[in-house]
């Protein structure tokens, strides 16, 4: 099987030549707008990310031994929520 020459992709002059999305100058950027302000029916319809049903858990930093990590992990995904469930029958707390 002959070898092909080493492909060495496009060169800037044929990205150019094909290009239907010219690089922004900086007058384009002055004139940009939010796509909020220029269409605001359809931005209010996009769905944002906001505070969930159940309340907020906090971030921490937290060390545990590996083989008690390897167990939860052993379990499959939902791993830390099974951690955070064993936690609070450790606490008495009940779920929220």
């Amino acid at each position: 099987m002959p070898r092909s020459k080493k492909n060495k992709g496009y060169t800037t002059a044929d990205l150019a030549e094909v290009s239907d999305n010219p690089e922004w100058t900086a007058d384009d950027f002055a004139k940009a707008r939010p796509f909020a302000e220029i269409f605001p029916d359809l931005a209010s319809t996009i769905r944002r990310r906001g505070p969930g049903k159940k309340p907020m858990k906090q971030l921490v930093s937290l060390r545990l031994s590996q083989d008690v990590l390897k167990h939860f992990r052993a379990k499959g995904p939902g791993w830390q929520t099974r951690i955070d469930e064993t936690l609070r029958k450790a606490a008495k707390l009940k779920a929220s």
